[in-house]
Order: C-alpha cells, then structure tokens, then sequence
C-alpha cells in the first residue's frame, strides 16, 4: 500500500521572518495560505490581485485593514474577505505583534467532493458523507 499523500508544518510566530509561507511547506498547489507577522506599527504594502481572492483571519492582536484609503478594524478571532482587483494594505497599529493566517484562491470552489467510510476496515469508493452515520463519541 501506498503512502498516504499528507504534509505536515508548524506556525513559525516566534521567528524574525515577516512572512511564512505554509502552501510551499505544505505541498499545496490549489490555493495559497500564508502566516503573516507584523510588529507593533509595522504595515504592508498597498497592493490587489487580478484573479484572487483573499481571505485574512486574525489569529493574534488587531488588524487595521484600508481599503481603497478607508480603514476597518478586525480583531482577533475575525475573518475578512477582499475580492480580486480591490487595493488594500495590513497594517498593525497596536503595541503587541498581528499575526494572521492569508487565504487566497481564483476559480470557482469544488464543493462537497467527499466521500465517507464507516470503518478503517471498510474497503471500496465510499459513500456520499451524508449516507454514512456519524460515529460515536470517544469514551471519557
């Protein structure tokens, strides 16, 4: 039997490195995901993608995200989307280091592709998820 084609990687949040890029560590090839650092008032450039799409989750501190000149405020734990061609620019105006998880992707998304086993031991192509019951909790 084959390997199963995994990868594995680890947030780098305590490095000097700005920028980290998981889709390259990761193998990824059908979207892009990136950590990003900024110090305390540090910002990024004002820039916009022709084709992607971008999404920013705050995992630490405060993201002060302007768009086109107009600022919004994300705070940890928030999500924002910004569309293709739309120039924006990340900047950290707290006093503790941003960092945020970037998502981006063009195209349009494949949904609900999976297919589900009810057991290890279970051979053949699977199911549709929703035809395959959902297992019981782990004992305490």
């Amino acid at each position: 039997m084959a390997e199963p084609d995994i990868a594995f990687t680890t947030l780098n949040t305590n490095g000097s490195e700005r920028f980290q890029s998981l889709r390259r560590e990761l193998g990824v090839t059908s979207f892009g995901m990136n950590l990003a650092i900024l110090a305390p008032r540090q910002r990024g450039r004002i820039h916009a993608h022709e084709h992607q799409e971008e999404v920013y989750l705050v995992l630490e501190g405060e993201l002060t995200l302007g768009v086109e000149g107009v600022e919004h405020t994300v705070a940890r734990g928030g999500l924002v989307r910004v569309a293709p061609g739309v120039r924006r620019q990340l900047v950290n105006r707290g006093t503790t280091a941003l960092q945020l998880l970037a998502l981006g992707g063009a195209g349009e998304h494949v949904g609900r592709d999976g297919k589900a086993w009810e057991s290890w031991d279970e051979d053949g192509d699977g199911r549709a998820p929703q035809d395959v019951a959902l297992p019981a909790d782990l004992p305490v």
